[in-house]
């Protein structure tokens, strides 16, 4: 009886093994690799900054922060795509200056601020310019935008600039332990380009982009840029050199990690070990229940559960 037991036990361990396995082999990465529907991150840069001071025609040297807030629209977000709103402001760290300053800053510390609407694809991070998902004001956008996709690829991909309200090439440059933590390094490289450089002010703007992407999940866990915004004949405006706060890699880097561990869990080690698992546990119920039937037939007895005969003498 205990035999028997055991095998039934086995077989159900077994049954559940491999409906495990074949969630994670086939469910997990259509669901799992999604971006979350609620977001809220605030990205912090910090570095140097060259502008132009309109009263005194000379350009200043400026330590800067750049602070970049991205949280997600939930009305407007469903299971397929998800709608964001950034907000930018660059500063001059000056005083005991908060994230953002409004243009009456008595000390005159506000750079520039923005802020952009947009929506992305939650698995191929691709934007998404179906009115559904966003305002009736908002722009739109091409390529990636925030984030790289799940399952980054070493080719070249487009990214999002929203100086010239367009996607770039952003090419894999090389492969490279970030923290202990593996990242592909694209590189985004646009030459002297007329835009809008400044709110009603053509000019010709230059930007040289280094991000390093976790490669399973596709988030950013670092990033530096070096722009340029000039005249059309060649007078600066603004030159920035800016990277992300050491704590916002180290965050971002910690992020990345336990959300790529997660997935390698449902969508490599499930599946491997239910599949595995399963097989043996099935293998071995049906030993259990098949060998004690063999045993009882080899040796006369009848098998369990099955009415006893007798011969009198």
């Amino acid at each position: 009886m205990v035999r028997k037991v055991a095998g039934w036990v086995a077989l159900a361990v077994g049954a559940f093994l491999l409906m495990a396995a074949a969630l994670g082999q086939f469910w997990a990465p259509g669901n799992a690799e999604k971006t979350p529907l609620e977001v809220n991150t605030t990205t912090r840069l910090s570095g140097v900054a060259q502008k132009l001071n309109a009263a005194t025609r000379q350009v200043d040297d400026l330590p800067v922060n750049a602070t970049s807030v991205t949280k997600s629209d939930t009305n407007r977000s469903d299971d397929k795509v998800v709608a964001f709103v950034t907000t930018t402001c660059l500063v001059v760290d000056k005083g005991d200056v908060p994230d953002c300053v409004d243009a009456k800053d008595p000390q005159h510390r506000l750079v520039t601020a923005s802020s952009d609407t947009f929506a992305t694809d939650r698995h191929d991070a691709l934007a998404v310019n179906d009115k559904k998902y966003l305002a009736a004001d908002a722009e739109p956008h091409e390529g990636l935008v925030n984030k790289f996709p799940f399952n980054v690829q070493k080719k070249t991909y487009r990214f999002w600039d929203g100086i010239l309200d367009s996607a770039v090439p952003a090419k894999y440059d090389r492969t490279e332990k970030l923290q202990g933590l593996t990242t592909y390094k694209f590189g985004v490289d646009v030459p002297s380009t007329p835009a809008e450089v400044l709110s009603g002010v053509q000019g010709l703007y230059t930007q040289r982009k280094a991000i390093w992407v976790e490669p399973r999940t596709g988030s950013i866990v670092k990033q530096t840029q070096d722009e340029t915004r000039t005249l059309p004949n060649g007078d600066p405006l603004l030159t920035l050199n800016l990277e992300y706060q050491p704590d916002t890699v180290t965050k971002a880097v910690h992020d990345a990690e336990g959300k790529a561990s997660s997935l390698r869990l449902l969508t490599g080690i499930i599946p491997i070990v239910g599949l595995v698992g399963g097989l043996l546990m099935i293998a071995l119920g049906l030993w259990l229940l098949l060998g004690g039937r063999r045993r009882d037939a080899e040796s006369g007895a009848a098998p369990e559960g099955a009415p006893g005969f007798s011969f009198a003498r």
